[in-house]
């Protein structure tokens, strides 16, 4: 989700609540504890130089329960972090404590905001060496009593 569709989500939303993939619900008296944008420079396995900048909502589950963060208040804190960051409508990444602090994409479910986890991947794989997902083939039923001759197709 870029930042222009949470905005325009938040511009008529009458609450702000966030679950992950699991259906587990973050707290509702979580904050959003920064915005910002995050930039990443970095060298793929194949020797390619890449280049991801992201707008980054950091969410924090704090221990203050009458806490309930608004749809105005969130919109409020963006436009700020656009004008003081100079913020492009970048792809949304959240991150959100678990064991360890997680990464998420962003989407929407049509009532609360959906922390989709990450996952990690090879962006060079013509190039290093990973093979590619043998194709997977259906073996046939051999239990019918039937016997296997050549040339009938059933090996």
């Amino acid at each position: 989700m870029k930042l222009s569709e949470i905005k325009h989500i938040l511009s008529t939303a009458q609450g702000v609540s966030f679950k992950l993939e699991n259906g587990d619900m973050v707290p509702e008296h979580f904050h959003v504890t920064e915005i910002g944008t995050m930039t990443k420079d970095f060298i793929d396995c194949g020797g390619t130089v890449r280049h991801e900048k992201v707008a980054n909502f950091q969410l924090w589950d704090a221990n203050d329960y009458e806490h309930r963060l608004k749809a105005a208040k969130l919109l409020n804190i963006i436009a700020l972090s656009e004008k003081i960051l100079a913020m492009e409508d970048l792809e949304i990444e959240v991150e959100y404590q678990a064991e360890t602090i997680g990464k998420y994409d962003l989407n929407y479910d049509g009532q609360d905001f959906v922390l989709i986890a990450k996952k990690t991947a090879c962006l060079a794989t013509d190039q290093c060496g990973v093979p590619a997902e043998k194709q997977k083939t259906a073996m046939i039923n051999l239990a019918s009593g039937s016997s296997c001759t050549p040339g009938s197709g059933c090996c």
